[in-house]
Order: structure tokens, then sequence, then C-alpha cells
């Protein structure tokens, strides 16, 4: 299922393949701090024209765990691209010297030119504001590897949830779950109509909420990103809603007990420090299982 297979959009992959995934991450967590030699002789490019710290380093740790080598470039400054090189061209170029491709890029749609462009397999470490499918597989992932399922959990999303491209790529992925999902976001930050449109038509069960306190105590995950300042064309009507989308300890003592905050990071002041030292905070192991599931994701395409 896995072999030589492209990763572009999380709608390509069906439930079955995302457990199998995640059984594999679950193995690869033990070498996660260590080393496993599969991937010797194999090399991984990174061609990230964007900024990221998260996602690139996962992903080049978790080849070198593996055993293999990684080459590429991150941000465009001293490469041919500054000369006027095509994406088509440096995606050539890339996948003459490598195995498997990592690709990130400002423009929706780079990633998959690059696969329809490339022999090697190609995976979208985030294209444009739509796409992001490793991070919702390793969101997805977080929450199995907390609950031991995800069926009949109620997972909610906070915030900006329509530039976000973690939150489009998080829905799609959920909607192989039978799962309930709170949309929390002021009116005109709710997911993109398609991707409203697209995960009913798969039967997901969505809500749509203003106010994170009247749905709070339901939640058993809720997933945070950020407001951003910049959509806003009042800046007024920003400073109204900018506090009730900031987690804080207040919130959470009318949450479950067993709440889990998670969060793609990076983050600015959507969730109080404070948070950190509570049992509800899992942003971080949410990032350090990017590893293993990056991993796993390698190795499925490449073994």
């Amino acid at each position: 299922m896995w072999r030589n297979r492209d990763v572009i959009s999380a709608r390509d992959f069906t439930r079955a393949e995302l457990e199998e995934l995640f059984e594999t991450a679950k193995y690869m967590e033990k070498y996660a701090r260590s080393r496993l030699d599969v991937m010797r002789g194999k090399i991984m490019a990174v061609a990230f024209f964007e900024p990221s710290t998260r996602t690139r380093l996962s992903f080049e740790a978790a080849m070198k765990r593996l055993g293999g080598d990684v080459v590429g470039f991150w941000g465009t400054e001293g490469t041919s691209v500054e000369k006027g090189e095509t994406l088509a061209d440096t995606i050539r170029m890339l996948d003459v010297y490598s195995n498997i491709i990592v690709i990130r890029h400002k423009y929706e749609g780079a990633a998959k030119l690059a696969a329809e462009v490339a022999e090697s397999p190609v995976v979208n470490g985030g294209d444009g504001a739509f796409n992001h499918p490793t991070q919702a597989m390793l969101d997805v992932y977080t929450i199995w590897r907390e609950f031991g399922y995800v069926d009949g959990l109620n997972i909610g999303l906070l915030g900006d949830l329509r530039h976000a491209r973690t939150v489009n790529s998080l829905l799609e992925a959920l909607a192989n779950f039978n799962v309930r999902v709170y949309l929390i976001s002021p009116e005109f930050l709710r997911p993109r109509a398609e991707t409203i449109d697209y995960v009913q038509s798969r039967g997901l069960k969505l809500s749509f909420h203003t106010n994170v306190e009247e749905v709070i105590g339901e939640l058993d995950v809720m997933y945070v990103v950020r407001i951003q300042k910049e959509r806003f064309i009042d800046p007024l009507e920003y400073e109204k809603v900018k506090g009730s989308y900031r987690v804080a300890p207040e919130m959470l003592r009318n949450a479950k007990k067993g709440l889990i905050v998670l969060h793609p990071l990076p983050r600015v002041d959507e969730i109080d420090p404070r948070v950190d030292t509570t049992p509800h905070a899992k942003y971080f192991k949410q990032a350090a299982l990017g590893v293993p599931l990056r991993m796993a994701l390698i190795y499925l395409i490449l073994s």
C-alpha cells in the first residue's frame, strides 16, 4: 500500500493505511533516540522553500535514525532558484540525487507538481494554506497513542481554522474515524467550504461554535492554532476575539480530567505557558512523536 507512494494530501489515505502507519510508528519509537540501519545507502532530499523547524528537523532526524543520509536546502539563498531556476527543474535535479524528496513551499500545488516531475516518491511537508498531510498523520497518531483509540472522541479545533493548513489536513484525516469535531472560531475564520463539504460527505460529524467556554467540558482533545491578527481588516475585531481563543489554566478548570491539548507549534500567545505544567499539555510530546512517525513513513515508502 505504501511502497513508492507520494504523500501529497491527507485525502489520499484510508483508515487501514493510517493504522498501518501508526503501528509502524509505535515500533519505531524505540529507535527514535538511537539508530536502525534499514535505510543505509538511501538519500532523502529536502527542498524547503519556506521556514520550518519541527517538520524539517524531524524528517532529517528520522532519515538519519534509519541509517540514511540527507541532502538539500532550507530557503532559496545560495541556490539556483535565486537565478530563476523553475521548481520543476529544481525537482528534476533533486530526483537524480536522492531516493525520496520532501518539499515545503508557499504555493498550493507545489508538491503535486513535484510528484508529477519526479520519479522518486515526493512527500508534502506543507504547501500553501491547504495541505500538510504528515502533520495531520502526526496529530492523529498522537491522539491514538494517548487514548489507545480515536473512534468516539470529541475533538475541538480552536483558533484560525481557515488559514491553518494543519487544520484542513487534520479534518481530512479525521474523516476516516468515527469522531465528533467542534469547530471553535469566529465565523469568518471557519475552515474553507471545500474542506467542510468534503469531510461532511465522508460522514464526519461537525458542529460550529464561537465560544470555547460553552463546549470545553465536552472535549477529549483540544487542538489549538494561532488567531492570525494579520487577517483582520478591523483591528478592533481582533481585540474582541483574541482573549477568548487563548488557552489558560483558568479555562481548563471546566475541562475533562483527561483532556489533552495539542498544537502543531510554533505557538505565539494562544496557549498560556502555565498550561505547560498541567497534565493536559501534550504538544511537546506531539512534536517529539514526529520523529518515529516520519521514520515509519519513510520506512514504509522506501522499504
